[in-house]
């Protein structure tokens, strides 16, 4: 069903008219009304013949699917709507099957579409030509070359956010089965002056945009870029951000796109160093300084953007200075330097910034070419597709809009040579007599400007190459003198006398009539951009730079190969290139594709009648269909005519039995069409006027209607007719089945009714058996129940004198029993854990029992302590009783204990038993040792800590050098009188020694320890079992310690330390000794 809702002739449902061949009347009015009402029903493309117009949509349309592709592949040019896919495969087949090298010319103004209609046929082709890795290789190294050549070559202009700054024509090659091979591009004319100006509203090439956004830190540091565009003055800031643009990654996908098409990653790197070069070149500012001989000559104002250009392209900083500076002219034996002034600095760092980024460009479409070349050397066919700027008409006309109107001139040339020759040869190919069509020859323009004696061009190299001063003044006066009877040249200043008095003619200025209108051209710069020169001091400068890339793209600067001819001039290599493309053009067959810019607003909807206009004229679009109409308007082959047309006569209606020309003759007799409106062709019919295939159009849709009605009314009576026979047949089996339905539905009835009385049965059975069981269990009960208390009267009456007395008594003793009974049977199911700290304990149930319940706590307390002590070992126990001791002495008194409660004692932190280093200290003691510690001493005189080994053993308390294990101290335990220590969260403690003893002669010591409750409990202990006497612990903020003959005073003070949280100990003075605990 699919597959008939296509559209099966151009002429079906057609909105306006989808060949512009058939358009009546034609005028430009009806020319434009034609094209805007299908640009308003989403109609972007029309024919003229074989030629498609395309309008801009500036909007995605859903046209181009891969469902569209597989709609246009192998279909006849004009078997469906107006499509760029139509025109596409007709050249692909033609290539394909006749061996035919094609040419798609797509031409139109800036912001037309040309460069998407190229995207479009190349996608085209892609799609429907062979399959296969290396074919698909070739095909996506052919598509990505158009992300490379668009980031730096295109720009965003007023007119295009994405416009071609250069023309380029590419040559894919395909092989005998239609796969493609390789390709071949060339380039026409970059518009080199962008690089270092834009008009306003308008940016540089795509290329610097995209590398400050989309780079990394890392290779911009590299570059020595930054991403402020602002830093950068051949960058136009007013326009630098383009809506819906993201430059960032459109880096990314021209790096992706230079790898596919065979960039190694040092070209790439080299491609964007040159870049970078470029930019910082326009940051190069020039400042005047005097000489001696009064003559001015520049220099450099900040030489960090010099000195950085040399890093980037490995040229000397003094080379590159003086080719800034300094202009050396060479005449056979001579050479003569001159100084440069500050415009001509700036005019030869904007020439040498324009030649770098134009011959980059050259270079990577040379590096292009190497990529994407056929790699066979089979015989080869050609499809050449050119997308080249259009006819192009500005308020100021330069040197830029000549050469390119000069190119349009040429292609319109080639144009309308090629269709009148594809014209007569259709009609030699099918024996219809040429009539000679007359047509305007715009040769006589072609010939005004590339003529090799009197041509503008000429005579414009001439000027550039005479000797003496030449302006552009001098160049206009000699255009004057030689053009001046030319019909298509103006100037105000010629001899014609007929343009003295013309004031939308300005003195400076010249006008051409060209085919598509008169333009102006302001002279201004014409000899200079002819002359594109570049000092060859700069040249020999870029020529000597250590970067590979820039040396190659200056072959002139090698003082080895010194040319002193002048290079050829803008203009005549130009001519040079358009005459090899129009060369190659005439070798092809043409197919072309008109691009017309509906607004200048870039908007979707808005069809500018005046704006299209102005671009039908200069595409001579009007021209060319009358060029198509001039003989016969319309030409169909006799199959599809016959089978289009075959309803409008009897004879050929249904199936015609014959040859297609004989049904078709029969037809067109039959219709009484006039002969002169109509010629028999060898395979095809030729019809002279739109007229007449309008009238047959009317027709043939009159019958279609006839016909419609009588299908209708046949397939009515047939669906009548089924239907009946369909209901009737419906009838016999719905009553069937109904019938069926009704006895099951009766037969369901009865057997539901006899299962619901055999319930009623069954349940009344079952209860009276019921019934008769419960009298019977009631009976037995009764007996039972009877005969107990017949016994129990009995025995009370034998045995009642003996309860009277007691009763009361044993009933509370009883009570009171089962109560404790059962108070003790609930406390064994709601004990508590057998953790001495589980204070959980069941409530009390009865008051009387509170005594009882609260001893029963305390046993069950003391039982389950004696369980756990009993778990502990000897050494466990010991510990539990530092502990404890540590606790009583320290707790809520020393802001350190807290931190050491869940800290084992260990004592013996050195391990000196097992550590060789302290062997000879081990030996010199013979008793137990209970702590082996590290301690600081802290030296009486200045305050600062020395590290000792602090040993406690059962009677002594020695002190031993870290390093030598040698014993600096040895103190009796009964010599120590009092610890002192301060209440705050410090290691420092004082051990004071008895008056008189050996041990105190120097005075007391003072520690700081990082396990001082442990010392302090261990010392203590110690102590206190050897001595029998308590020793005292004193807590306090100051305290007095002797120090051999003083005392001192030692304070502890709160304060912000710079060693961070370790305390610091001072020496103020001879009796203050200052602790500073943070």
């Amino acid at each position: 069903m699919a597959k008939m809702e296509v559209k099966t002739s151009l002429l079906d449902n057609m909105i306006g008219v989808g060949d512009m061949v058939l358009l009546e009347p034609l005028n430009e009015e009806t020319f434009i009304n034609n094209l805007k009402k299908r640009f308003d029903h989403n109609e972007i493309y029309t024919y003229i013949g074989s030629v498609v117009i395309s309008v801009n949509p500036y909007r995605s349309l859903p046209i181009y699917s891969p469902e569209k592709v597989e709609d246009y592949r192998n279909r006849n040019f004009y078997e469906l709507s107006p499509h760029i896919f139509a025109l596409s495969d007709e050249a692909y087949r033609s290539l394909r099957d006749q061996d035919k090298d094609q040419c798609i010319l797509i031409t139109g103004e800036s912001g037309a579409g040309k460069t998407e209609a190229s995207k479009l046929v190349m996608s085209y082709v892609a799609a429907v030509c062979g399959k296969g890795a290396e074919v698909n290789q070739v095909k996506e190294q052919l598509l990505q070359s158009n992300p490379v050549l668009e980031a730096f070559g295109n720009a965003k202009t007023v007119r295009n956010d994405n416009s071609s700054r250069f023309g380029k024509y590419m040559d894919i090659e395909f092989d005998f089965k239609g796969d493609p091979l390789g390709g071949v591009i060339s380039n026409y004319l970059l518009e080199k002056s962008r690089v270092v100006k834009q008009p306003r509203g308008e940016r540089n090439f795509h290329v610097f945009y995209q590398l400050l956004s989309g780079a990394s830190e890392e290779l911009l540091h590299k570059l020595k870029l930054e991403r402020d565009f602002s830093r950068y003055n051949y960058l136009s800031l007013d326009s630098a951000k383009v809506n819906g643009v993201d430059d960032a990654a459109n880096f990314r996908t021209v790096r992706n796109a230079m790898q596919i098409v065979g960039f190694m990653d040092h070209e790439a790197e080299s491609v964007l160093e040159v870049v970078a070069a470029v930019l910082k070149l326009g940051n190069i500012e020039f400042k005047p300084e005097s000489r001696v001989n009064g003559l001015d000559e520049s220099k450099i104002k900040d030489k960090n953007e010099l000195k950085e250009i040399c890093e980037l392209t490995g040229i000397d900083q003094s080379v590159l200075e003086r080719a800034f500076s300094f202009r050396t002219v060479e005449a056979k034996q001579e050479k003569v330097s001159t100084t440069l002034n500050v415009a001509q600095a700036y005019y030869a760092r904007d020439a040498l910034a324009k030649n770098l980024y134009s011959r980059l460009f050259s270079w990577l479409v040379n590096r292009i070419n190497e990529s994407i070349k056929a790699q066979t050397k089979v015989r080869k066919k050609v499809m050449g597709v050119l997308d080249i700027y259009g006819f192009e008409i500005f308020e100021d006309n330069s040197f830029e809009q000549f050469i390119i109107n000069y190119c349009n001139e040429k292609l319109q040339q080639i144009f309308i040579e090629l269709t009148l020759k594809e014209e007569q040869e259709e009609y030699i190919r099918e024996d219809i007599e040429w009539t000679h069509i007359d047509y305007f020859n715009n040769a006589i323009i072609c010939d005004l400007i590339e003529n090799n004696t009197n041509g503008i061009l000429a005579m414009l190299d001439e000027e550039c190459l005479r000797p003496g001063t030449v302006t552009d003044e001098t160049f206009l006066e000699k255009l004057n003198q030689v053009c001046a009877t030319h019909q298509h040249f103006e100037s105000r200043m010629s001899k014609c006398s007929r343009f003295l008095n013309d004031t939308s003619l300005p003195h400076s200025c010249f006008r051409i009539q060209h085919y598509a209108g008169k333009v102006l051209y302001q002279v201004e710069g014409f000899v200079d951009k002819n002359n594109d020169l570049l000092y060859r001091d700069l040249s020999q400068a870029m020529w000597k730079a250590g970067h590979a890339l820039i040396k190659s793209l200056f072959p002139e600067g090698n003082p080895a190969k010194i040319n002193l001819k002048r290079p050829p001039t803008a203009g005549s290599q130009f001519k040079a290139s358009v005459a090899t493309l129009m060369k190659n053009l005439q070798t092809k067959n043409p197919n072309y594709i008109r691009c017309i810019k509906p607004n200048d607003k870039k908007a979707a909807h808005i069809f500018s009648e005046s704006l299209v206009c102005h671009q039908i004229r200069y595409l001579g679009l009007l021209e060319n269909v009358r060029v198509r109409r001039a003989g016969y308007a319309f030409r169909q082959a006799y199959e599809p005519c016959l089978e289009r047309y075959k309803m409008l006569c009897k004879q050929t209606w249904p199936h015609w039995k014959g040859p297609a020309r004989s049904g078709v003759e029969v037809l067109f007799n039959e219709l009484e069409i006039p002969v002169e409106e109509y010629s028999f062709g060898r395979s095809k019919i030729f019809i002279r006027n739109p007229r007449t295939l309008f009238k047959l159009e009317d027709l043939r849709k009159q019958r279609l209607e006839d016909l419609a009605t009588l299908i209708q009314k046949i397939y009515r009576g047939w669906k009548c007719r089924t239907h009946f026979l369909l209901m009737k047949k419906s009838q016999i089996v719905i009553a069937a089945w109904y019938r069926r339905y009704a006895q099951q539905k009766r037969y369901q009835q009865i057997k539901s009714s006899a299962l619901v009385i055999q319930s009623y049965i069954r349940g009344w059975k079952s209860r009276k058996i019921l019934r008769e069981l419960k009298h019977q269990k009631r009976c037995k009960e009764a007996a039972t129940t009877i005969a107990a208390y017949w016994h129990g009267t009995q025995v009370r009456r034998e045995y009642r004198k003996f309860f009277r007395a007691n009763a009361g008594k044993k009933i509370y003793e009883f009570t009171l029993q089962r109560i404790v009974q059962k108070y003790f049977l609930e406390m064994k199911n709601k004990m508590p854990s057998l953790s001495p700290i589980d204070k959980n304990w069941p409530s009390r149930p009865y008051l009387f029992l509170d005594s009882t319940h609260k001893e029963l706590k305390r046993i069950f307390h003391l039982w389950r302590c004696k369980k756990y002590r009993d778990q502990f070992t000897d050494q466990q126990k010991l510990i539990y009783e530092e502990k404890l001791e540590a606790s009583e002495l320290f707790k809520d008194k020393k802001a350190l204990y807290p931190s050491s409660v869940g800290q084992p004692f260990q004592g013996a932190y050195l391990e000196i038993n097992k550590n060789p280093k302290y062997k000879k200290l081990k030996d010199s003691i013979e008793e137990k040792i209970i702590i082996a510690e590290v301690v600081n001493k802290i030296n009486r005189a200045n305050g600062k800590s020395t590290s000792r080994i602090f040993l406690l053993t059962n009677n002594n308390l020695l002190l031993a050098d870290q390093k030598s294990g040698q014993i600096k101290s040895e103190v009796p335990l009964v010599d120590v009188t009092k610890v002192s220590m301060s209440s705050q969260n410090d290691g420092f403690f004082a051990v004071h020694l008895k008056e008189g003893s050996e041990a105190a002669s120097k005075g007391d010591f003072l520690f700081s320890s990082d396990h001082l409750i442990e010392m302090a409990t261990k010392l203590y202990r110690t102590t206190l079992s050897q001595t029998k006497q308590k020793l005292n612990i004193e807590i306090s903020d100051e305290f007095l310690v002797q120090f051999r003959q003083d005392k001192v005073c030692v304070k502890f003070i709160q304060g912000s330390q710079k060693n961070g949280s370790v305390p610091t100990c001072k020496r103020k003075n001879n009796r203050l000794l200052e602790v500073a605990v943070p």
